[in-house]
């Protein structure tokens, strides 16, 4: 059984702009899926309509086998998501915030406070139940959303954009929360302009540009087409240019930096014997990007 099943899916706007043009796409039980684009790509059209906040000009959507059109609370009983704003009353407690969710989903009082409790939990935040959730840092609010979405035990987890604005450190606990929660059987949708975030945490990837699926693959089998790298390599002299060695495409970017296009037919090997034959010392190389940025852009242009 699919987690997802979208087929021809289509948005039409009453001024004939086309959001989507017949989307088709398939998320397997479990998965951690990325699905990336441009801004005003379709992504958030694309999950809108799945989430129930936007209506399908055409086309089917399936969550965990229920039809969206012929059974739609169970379909959406399936899901929890997390959008890009947050969109909780901030003068409510967290434990309210997430505990009158629960409500809304019909859990019964007892059961209510134990998920919400175990919620907190999950996203450290129990320290805070009682706390006003408008005197939250932006993390926290963002911890508290997916607190708030997971309470009534989705199959499906929609999180987008959900470490927006927060520091390194706490984006990375939200990867391991993340990662944990896939781990206990929860599929997870993930969008994000982090393409890091997609790279270490997705196995499996999507990326829409104007209202089409233009790559659907497995995380390895995408970053394994790429055919060039990119590095940032510092040096111990001054250079006045830079060097022209045949294969690698090689820009100045600072006196004593140089960034470098290198095939992979071809390896840091030889150029670091090429430069070394130049008299140019490499004192640290480090990646321009991560492999997935660059085939993102790639792709979309």
């Amino acid at each position: 059984m699919t987690a997802l099943s979208i087929q021809n899916l289509k948005k039409t706007y009453g001024n004939g702009f086309e959001a989507l043009k017949g989307v088709d796409l398939e998320v397997e039980r479990g998965d951690f899926f990325a699905l990336l684009g441009p801004n005003g790509a379709g992504k958030s059209t694309l999950i809108g309509i799945i989430s129930s906040l936007v209506n399908k000009t055409s086309g089917k959507v399936r969550i965990f086998d229920h039809d969206l059109d012929t059974d739609p609370v169970a379909a959406k009983t399936c899901i929890g998501a997390v959008p890009q704003e947050i969109n909780f009353n901030q003068f409510e407690t967290c434990f309210s915030v997430v505990f009158n969710q629960a409500g809304y989903y019909g859990i019964p009082r007892k059961l209510a406070m134990q998920r919400t409790e175990q919620c907190l939990r999950q996203v450290e935040l129990w320290d805070k139940r009682d706390t006003v959730s408008r005197r939250l840092s932006g993390g926290m609010k963002r911890r508290l959303m997916i607190a708030r979405a997971m309470v009534h035990s989705p199959r499906l987890l929609i999180l987008d954009e959900p470490t927006a604005g927060v520091d390194i450190e706490i984006r990375r606990s939200m990867w391991e929360m993340m990662q944990e929660v896939n781990r206990q059987g929860t599929t997870i949708i993930l969008t994000t302009h982090y393409l890091e975030e997609a790279e270490s945490l997705c196995r499996h990837i999507a990326i829409i540009n104007n209202g089409q699926i233009i790559e659907k693959s497995a995380m390895h089998q995408l970053l394994g087409r790429m055919h060039t790298d990119h590095f940032v390599l510092d040096v111990g002299a001054t250079l006045t240019g830079a060097p022209a060695i045949p294969g690698y495409h090689i820009e100045l970017v600072a006196e004593r930096s140089l960034e470098v296009a290198v095939p992979k037919s071809l390896g840091l090997n030889r150029l670091f014997q090429e430069l070394s034959a130049r008299q140019i010392e490499v004192l640290s190389l480090r990646n321009k990007s991560n492999r997935l940025e660059q085939l993102f852009l790639d792709l979309v242009q």
